[in-house]
């Protein structure tokens, strides 16, 4: 598997209104970009901070996985993302190897991203995410 970097970290919050001036007005950071993923049922909103994102992910409906999340464990880190190279080879080989996958193919995600979640029950409880942008 071919991993370049950490992607981002995705944090659950209640409102990403409420999350956003955290991030600004006490880190100092720049929102650039909020959007929704309907299939989701999630609105994002992307900081950066070196090579790294932060993403704050919002439930657009309560059933949702951000909502029922929050619901269970409250506001806080969700998942860790990776960029990889191949996002398909990898699922296979990750497969093969045994790791539980929740996304079988990749899917789109926030950014144009194609992207995969891995079962935290095989990644010793992370909620990880690969994320592969075939536009570069």
């Amino acid at each position: 598997m071919n991993l370049t970097h950490i992607e981002h970290i995705g944090i659950a919050v209640k409102s990403i209104d409420e999350a956003r001036k955290y991030y600004e007005d006490v880190l100092g950071l720049k929102c650039y970009s909020v959007e929704e993923v309907a299939d989701q049922k999630v609105k994002t909103a992307f900081f950066k901070i070196g090579q790294t994102k932060i993403e704050l992910l919002e439930s657009t409906d309560p059933e949702g996985p951000i909502g029922k999340f929050i619901e269970k464990k409250g506001e806080g880190m969700h998942h860790i993302a990776f960029a990889v190279n191949g996002i398909e080879n990898a699922l296979k080989s990750l497969d093969a190897n045994g790791i539980r996958l929740i996304d079988q193919t990749p899917r789109k995600g926030a950014e144009g991203l194609d992207i995969a979640f891995l079962h935290p029950k095989s990644t010793f409880g992370v909620l990880t995410e690969l994320c592969e942008d075939k536009n570069k």
